[in-house]
Parts: structure tokens; sequence; C-alpha cells
């Protein structure tokens, strides 16, 4: 089986054999996945009327379990983005019927967001059609295989993510 990224590494190791281009090996094929996995997920996302963000923002209230609310903050800290750019996509949100906020029991000034019913639907079947995507770009893999390049790939992220 030979790759695009076969014939990137043949070509530097031709222009530059002073160079161990063994990294792109991986790192090429991780990044042209990416891009494949990018274009795949907008057009899910798109299909169930989704931006990228929508679903992020979703998925994570979705995951905190019920009643399916944080507070902006958390939200900020789990989606990496800043405190303006999360206030615009939960008004967004809001304003789209698939999340509303409530004031903090805990904290008088706070808010917390909550995921609402058609917020719960969509996430929930653009996640259900992403994975059937995903499993069926994983299925020439055994699952024991799988697994073991779950812990290498973990093992390259864990550092960069901390």
């Amino acid at each position: 089986m030979h790759d695009e990224v076969d014939g990137l590494v043949e070509a530097w190791r031709t222009e530059r054999p002073d160079l161990d281009v063994e990294p792109l090996q991986v790192l090429s094929r991780v990044s042209r996945l990416s891009r494949h996995l990018d274009r795949a997920r907008r057009t899910v996302f798109t299909e169930h009327d989704l931006e990228p963000w929508e679903f992020d923002v979703l998925a994570e209230l979705r995951r905190s379990g019920a009643p399916y609310e944080l507070s902006p903050g958390r939200l900020l800290r789990a989606t990496l983005v800043t405190s303006g750019t999360m206030t615009n996509r939960i008004d967004r949100l809001a304003a789209a019927g698939l999340v509303r906020r409530r004031p903090d029991p805990a904290d008088k000034r706070g808010v917390l967001v909550r995921l609402t019913d058609e917020g719960r639907t969509r996430v929930d079947a653009a996640l259900e059609d992403l994975l059937g995507y995903e499993e069926t770009l994983l299925k020439p893999i055994p699952a024991k295989d799988r697994r073991r390049l779950a812990a290498l790939l973990r093992s390259v992220l864990s550092p960069l993510d901390g």
C-alpha cells in the first residue's frame, strides 16, 4: 500500500539526504487525517444545521451529564476560547434555542448555561452520524490495533495538552 506521504518522504530523502525525515511518516499522516476529519465533521454538522463551534459547546454541555448545564467559564476553558468569544457563542446558541441561561444559585452574579431539548436532540444526532463516519474510517484497523494506536497518540498528545 502506498499513499501520498510515501511520495513526500521519498522526495525529501532524495532532496535532503542529510535530514532524518522519519517524523514525516507519522506526523504528515496525522496532519492529512486531521484535514479529512475536519471536512467530514463540517459535512456532518452542516447536515444537522450546526457549525463546528456550536457542536463543541453543545457537546461539552451534553457530556456534563444531567441537567446539562455549566458556567460560561467552564465552557470557555473546555473549548479554549476567550470570554468574549464564549459570550458571543452563548448568545447565538440561545437565540437559536439550543441553550438557555439561568441564574447560578451558588453565585448571585453568575449564570449557568443549560442545554435545551432541541440542543440535546441536535447534538445527539450529529454525534451519532459523526461516529458512524469515524467507524467506517477505522474499519480496516482491528480493535487491538486501534487501542494501540490510541495509546501511542495519547503519549504524543498528553505532554502537549498539559
